[in-house]
Order: C-alpha cells, then structure tokens, then sequence
C-alpha cells in the first residue's frame, strides 16, 4: 500500500521531470505528467482560442450569399471551412488533457468562457471581408506562429496546420483589397473606412498590456507563449505599416510614427476602455454572436443524437 509520504516523494520526482522537459525546451504530451494549473491553462487557452474559430465563422459567412461573385463566394465558403477545421483541431486538442467537448460548448454559450473580443464587431461592407483577411488573420498569424512552438505538443501540432491555413487567409484578405482599391472611388472609400473600423480592436486581439495581463508571466514560465503580449502588438504594427502604403490606405491613428532610436514604430493609447466593456460582453455584437451559436447547437442536437445512436450500434456489432 503506497504511504502518503511514497505518494508525495513520487509527486515531486514528476515535477522535476515536468520542470526538466520545460527548460529542456521539449514538449509535453498527453501521457505525461501534467501539474493541475498547467492543465487547466492550457485547457483555458486552448478552449478559448477554439471558441474563437467557431465564433469567428460568424462575421464572414455573413457575406456568402451577398458575395459580388462567384469566384469571391467560393474563397469566402472555402475559408469559413477552414475556421470551423480549426476550431474542430482545438477542441480534440483540448480533449487530451481530459477536458469535454460538450462541456466546453456549454461553457462558451453560457458565458463562462470567452472568445476574442475582435468578433464581436460587425462586418458592415464587403470591404471589412478583406480587412478581416488583412488585419485580424494577420494579427492572428502574428500570435499563433510563436505557438507552434508551444511546450504542449497536441496544440502545437494543430498549430502548424492552422497557421499555414491562416496565413493562406490573409493573403486572400489582402488580395481583394488591392483588388477594390484599383476600382471606384467609393470603392476606395469603403475599404478606408473598414480599416479606419477594425484597426484598434486588431491591436486588442492581442489582449491587455503585459502590466495588465494576469496569466502572460506564469504562461511564459511554462513556455506556453513564447513572447509577451506587448511584443507580439510591436512586431504586428510594425508589419502592417509598410502593407497598409502598399495598399494606400492610412491607419486611423495620428500618433503612428516610425522611430529610429528605437527601431519600431511608435502608435497611440489602445481604448482599454472599450476592451473591457466588450470583454464584459457589451460589445456590438456580444448577445447577437452567443445566440447564434446557441441556437446552432440546439438546432444541432438531433445530429448529436443520430451520430451517438449509430456509434453505439456499430460498437455492439463489433462486440458481437
């Protein structure tokens, strides 16, 4: 019979070894031993960043029907494909460290989970579909590749995948841009305008500054992230400047200048503001966004069901 002192000493020896596989810069898999606060993080992280693929098909998909045409319905179908794939990557990921699809599903409809606050903005042109494309895959390229690298080897695997795909996205978003801005005038307009709209909620994608942010030192320790959220911010400005004179399009900030002492480009004070409060779930979109999504999986439930019966007769058959 193990003792309560054999039972700690064998504890300790796995938090070694689980200490010794971080600084080691090794990865982490579902059969290791896992401390309960790196488990739950990562069950936080992975979960939320799921709930973000599926909530994000919302303000695209919005526009297949509407698209101008055949070819731009195809790319916008193909790519709301894709989040609901990533999304779908995430959730297994998060099943191995014994979390519950369904659960999380729950979590997220009944406000105990959240989802990037950037989709919660509408979509009010045709132009904000390649803004999106543009700037919020961009910033999510910016945040994901670093993650490939990430010391739990299931959500850096479906990492790798996602942002090949997302970067596959945004070169989508940047192409119907250009595309638009060689057109009308108000066509130009249109584009100006979405970018002049989803310009601070991307440099919010990248969540509070570091002073701000309760979880960055301990997922930095654990090598979850890789960088801060303040240096992730830095590095997108400083690669969308040059693409938005490519484009020929300003961003909406007077204060945005390149600063060669420092050897970046300095931007205004982000609406902390308008962070939180759409954190909080008052955003534009917040209630309209949930809805949806519960409604979805209400009117999804038979499919469940079907799927489970099926499941289980096929699982006797073989027992048999």
């Amino acid at each position: 019979m193990t003792t309560v002192e054999e039972s700690t000493m064998d504890e300790s020896a796995l938090e070694r070894h689980f200490e010794a596989t971080i600084a080691a810069d090794n990865r982490l898999e579902p059969r290791d031993w896992l401390p309960e606060g790196y488990r739950k993080t990562m069950i936080r992280q992975i979960a939320q960043h799921a709930h973000s693929e599926i909530i994000g098909m919302q303000p695209e998909g919005n526009w297949i029907t509407r698209a101008p045409s055949l070819r731009r319905k195809a790319v916008l179908l193909a790519k709301v494909q894709d989040e609901a794939g990533h999304g779908l990557y995430l959730y297994s990921a998060a099943e191995t460290l014994g979390a519950d699809r369904a659960d999380l599903t729950d979590r997220l409809i009944n406000g105990r989970q959240k989802y990037s606050s950037i989709f919660n903005y509408p979509t009010l042109t045709f132009a904000d579909v390649g803004v999106v494309g543009w700037l919020v895959d961009g910033a999510a390229i910016c945040n994901q590749v670093p993650l490939c690298r990430s010391s739990y080897g299931p959500y850096a695997r479906a990492m790798v995948r996602i942002c090949k795909e997302e970067s596959f996205h945004q070169r989508q978003g940047y192409e119907l841009l250009m595309t638009m801005m060689r057109g009308t005038d108000a066509q130009r307009d249109m584009v100006q305008d979405a970018v002049n709209r989803w310009w601070w909620p991307s440099l919010m994608m990248f969540g509070p500054p570091d002073a701000d942010s309760p979880n960055t030192a301990q997922s930095m320790a654990w090598k979850v992230k890789r960088h801060t959220n303040d240096e992730l911010r830095q590095r997108f400005v400083d690669m969308s400047v040059p693409q938005a004179e490519a484009l020929g399009v300003t961003f909406p900030d007077p204060d945005l200048r390149w600063n060669a002492e420092r050897g970046h480009h300095d931007f205004g004070e982000i609406d902390w503001a308008e962070f939180k409060q759409v954190l909080k779930g008052n955003g534009p979109c917040n209630a309209e966004r949930v809805a949806h999504r519960r409604a979805a999986q209400d009117d999804g439930a038979w499919v469940r069901e079907a799927a489970s019966a099926h499941a289980a007769k096929n699982a006797g058959r073989i027992g048999a």
